[in-house]
């Protein structure tokens, strides 16, 4: 999916006037700093004939915020019958730096903003239709935290990406069974 960022989605800028003519499914990524009008008007640049399924909000904002700012997003998109689908990008609102130097995320930062999409959503009675986060197989130590035990004395053993930190595998699985687990919840079935 081609997809304009946080920084690049200005209304007036070349990146939305550019992806607007592109017949595939787009995305936009959005934080805390996005209103409920400059949303409704990025929807209607990217996808004016509202299509289902042609556009995806992108949401990455860290738990507080998301908990804050995403129910007047929500709001706004379902007052003015826009079709869109909500993503969470749990990763990129929660990058920072660790003592040890290095660019890392926090385990439970992410996991916490990805409790509070499904959350937001459960309230306003809106779907979470996905989520994008960064993540490799192997066994690094990009990102601190979950089961794999990685801290920031640690960031340094297997630290291999060349820009933005990833979850490891076991993180990556530890994610997984909070999504299986919440779209479980949603649709009545039983608890894994």
């Amino acid at each position: 999916m081609i997809w304009v960022g946080e920084r690049t989605r200005d209304l007036d800028g070349a990146h939305l006037k550019f992806c607007r003519g592109i017949g595939n499914p787009l995305g936009v990524k959005v934080s805390d700093k996005c209103t409920p009008d400059e949303l409704i008007s990025i929807i209607e640049t990217m996808n004016p004939t509202n299509v289902p399924g042609k556009l995806s909000i992108i949401v990455r904002m860290g738990a507080d915020k998301l908990r804050t700012n995403m129910p007047a997003l929500v709001r706004a998109v379902q007052r003015e019958g826009k079709a869109v689908v909500w993503i969470s990008d749990p990763c990129h609102g929660n990058t920072r730096k660790s003592d040890s130097g290095f660019k890392t995320r926090d385990f439970d930062a992410i996991r916490a903003e990805l409790r509070a999409f499904f959350d937001v959503h459960d309230e306003m009675g809106s779907h979470p239709g996905g989520v994008h986060i960064e993540m490799t197989g192997e066994d690094v130590t990009e990102c601190v935290g979950g089961v794999s035990g990685v801290d920031d004395n640690t960031l340094k053993t297997r630290y291999n990406t060349s820009c933005d930190p990833r979850l490891n595998g076991s993180q990556a699985l530890e994610l997984a069974f909070l999504i299986a687990e919440r779209m479980r919840e949603r649709t009545g079935l039983p608890a894994l």
